[in-house]
């Protein structure tokens, strides 16, 4: 009942601001999933006036902000040149938008959305930032809402944060407002809490899986790392009907934490080379030359594995292992690499250590995994694209190896 007073209020509402503003409340509480069909004819309303040559609030930064964000985060080809108005003509910003804090705030969330090459965001951003930051410094003490928001903005913008967190702190945010639909609260407060309800299960499920392998008895030596990782992918898909996919990466993310450990810090040498050829061999058989511990572990992972492809042949009627299999044999022989340099105590180039490095982050079996996770249908032809890494499994795992490497550099 609470969902359809809601529909009702997204029809109802006629001003492109409020729709716009109403889209951004309902992301941010968390309720988007249930209105996508709404949300997307909205925009799409909003998209093809920009292309028709509608001047919608073309002078307000607020409203500029807001919808080029909006449109960016929903796949929208919109042009960083909507802000070239606030521009005068020796290209600085004008000086009357230091006064507008809700147009700056719009702004500097807008430019987390900017893409290669974006001079304009960038600068934008900076702009924004520098501004923000003095507000807050000189309205700690006056304007406790809006500073509030600032600093959080400020801390870490909207677009990476982790939704489920941000929807726990926004609705008390939410719940302060002076245009606080009170039909609207009822609903974010009763979905929030069926939603956690459901994680809570996965997280039951996922538990049960490390004990019943009897993981953290085995694996002694290895990080017990199953919370964090069920953190990880909630981060990634926290939408309720996708439990299934947070199971299974959170399993998988336990597993490769811990072949990761086998080569970092346990396995011998030999160990390790027979571990990668088990893998590449992908047999039963194969194990028989491995220790106890990996026996332990390549059964389960091969169980893993065997299980995900037999539920996707089920479903879809293609066989995955061998994508399944060269993702997790690719990640053994980074590994691998990564060992014999240490135990050679080898220093590698740059260049030869990213070469090696963009596999062992562990992205491509990630995204190998996840994408049979979601995809449905798939096609014979997206199944061609597979048969080498596309590039966006490449950019991927470069922007996680790079920002990984940089947090351990910080750390050290």
């Amino acid at each position: 009942m609470l969902k359809e007073h809601v529909r009702m209020a997204l029809g109802k509402v006629v001003d492109p601001l409020e729709q716009l503003e109403l889209i951004d409340v309902l992301q941010r509480l968390g309720l988007s999933y249930h209105f996508e069909g709404e949300m997307k004819r909205i925009l799409e309303g909003l998209y093809n006036k920009d292309q028709s040559g509608d001047t919608w609030r073309k002078e307000n930064l607020y409203a500029i902000s807001l919808k080029f964000r909006l449109l960016r985060q929903h796949g929208y080809n919109i042009s960083q040149g909507v802000f070239n108005i606030f521009r005068d003509e020796r290209g600085k910003f004008k000086a009357c938008l230091y006064e507008d804090t809700q147009g700056m705030l719009s702004l500097y969330e807008a430019s987390f959305l900017s893409t290669k090459s974006e001079n304009i965001l960038e600068e934008e951003r900076d702009f924004a930032t520098k501004h923000l930051q003095e507000y807050v410094k000189l309205n700690k003490y006056q304007s406790k809402t809006l500073s509030t928001i600032v600093s959080h903005a400020l801390e870490l913008p909207l677009h990476w944060r982790i939704i489920r967190f941000e929807t726990r702190w926004f609705i008390d945010l939410y719940r302060s407002r002076k245009d606080m639909n009170p039909i609207l609260l009822e609903h974010v407060e009763m979905d929030f809490n069926m939603v956690q309800a459901v994680h809570q299960e996965d997280l039951k499920q996922v538990s049960r899986w490390w004990k019943k392998n009897k993981l953290g008895e085995n694996m002694i030596f290895a990080r017990d790392r199953l919370m964090e990782i069920f953190f990880w992918s909630m981060g990634m898909i926290d939408q309720p009907q996708f439990g299934c996919c947070r199971i299974n990466l959170t399993n998988l993310g336990s597993l490769m934490t811990i072949v990761d450990d086998v080569y970092d810090v346990y396995g011998t040498l030999d160990e390790l080379k027979f571990f990668k050829d088990a893998i590449e061999r992908w047999e039963i058989n194969a194990m028989d030359r491995l220790p106890d511990y990996i026996k332990i572990c390549f059964l389960i992972l091969y169980n893993f594995v065997k299980e995900m492809a037999f539920d996707f042949l089920k479903e879809q009627g293609f066989h995955i292992i061998r994508y399944l299999k060269k993702a997790w044999a690719d990640l053994c022989r980074s590994y691998l690499l990564e060992a014999k340099w240490y135990y050679g105590e080898y220093i590698p180039s740059l260049e030869e250590y990213l070469e090696n490095a963009w596999i062992s982050i562990s992205t491509p079996v990630i995204l190998m995994h996840a994408y049979f996770m979601v995809t449905n249908p798939i096609t014979k032809e997206e199944f061609d694209c597979l048969e080498e890494y596309p590039k966006i499994f490449y950019w991927s795992s470069m922007i996680l190896r790079l920002t990984d490497d940089l947090g351990t550099s910080a750390i050290c």
